[in-house]
């Protein structure tokens, strides 16, 4: 059985994540169903890189798929994207060795979050917007905090879940995951009527972005210190969760494997003059 990987494209807004979910529409679930739709095939496997959550997007999530067919790559990739919805969609299927797996053989991911300055009538699905000025510099002198092997406890919710909802990139076979990520870099930039804020690292935990971009926020706004990333990151803490972002603004924006260029700059997914 030939095995493909996948690099997809979607707007999450619709859907309850990326993990197929009983009585919830989900990424891979609508996936599935073109597959089957297209090969006849039931039996298949569809693994995604990263399990992103509800309402948040991708510009490459990538999934590699067991499926047997006679249809060369580009034929299938055509196929399942005429089965697909309009937001969801298939940019690029290769074949490739069995050996590949789309999460294990992942070295990074790259999230990208996009906070508007400004209101607007059209891109609000993929903004989060903070009507309050922002201030770049304490938000920069904050950030460096989260760079490096941190234990990032006070910045996801994986006590609260439910084991089988692992959320973003975490493991759902263990009920007390390691927090310990590392994190290589986070960078903070303004482009046109948006604050884009780019983090890369190993794996990421459930909500973990969303709350380090509402404590960025909230240091921004001038409503918390500087300090309060770091202090937050040494000792437990309810307030980032309180400070989540939205979803909206959230995309899965890279997966980097072995020999990957790691030094693309960060640009906006939806640019806001």
């Amino acid at each position: 059985m030939p095995r493909f990987k996948l690099t997809i494209e979607y707007a999450g807004t619709r859907y309850s994540g990326w993990q197929i979910q009983k009585n919830a529409r989900t990424i891979q679930g609508e996936i599935d169903r073109a597959v089957h739709t297209v090969t006849s095939r039931k039996d298949f496997e569809l693994y995604g890189a990263g399990r992103t959550d509800a309402g948040v997007h991708a510009l490459a999530q990538v999934a590699h798929l067991d499926v047997s067919t006679t249809l060369p790559p580009d034929t299938l990739r055509r196929r399942i994207n005429d089965e697909l919805p309009a937001d969801i969609n298939i940019l690029a299927a290769a074949q490739v060795p069995h050996r590949f797996h789309a999460r294990h053989d992942a070295v990074a991911r790259r999230y990208l979050y996009q906070i508007a300055i400004r209101r607007t009538a059209f891109a609000k699905a993929y903004v989060w917007w903070v009507k309050d000025p922002l201030d770049l510099a304490p938000m920069r002198d904050a950030a460096r905090a989260f760079v490096g092997m941190r234990d990032f406890k006070s910045f996801t919710a994986l006590d609260a879940r439910d084991p089988g909802d692992p959320g973003d990139d975490t493991d759902a076979g263990s009920p007390a995951p390691s927090t310990l990520v590392l994190v290589d870099r986070l960078e903070i930039v303004e482009d046109g009527s948006l604050v884009l804020i780019g983090i890369e690292g190993s794996h990421f935990l459930w909500k973990m972005v969303r709350r380090i971009v509402g404590v960025l926020a909230e240091i921004g706004r001038g409503a918390a210190a500087p300090h309060v990333a770091a202090q937050w990151l040494s000792e437990a803490s309810g307030v980032p969760a309180r400070l989540t972002a939205p979803p909206s603004g959230l995309f899965l924006e890279r997966v980097y494997y072995q020999g990957d260029r790691r030094d693309v700059p960060l640009r906006a997914a939806t640019p806001l003059a």
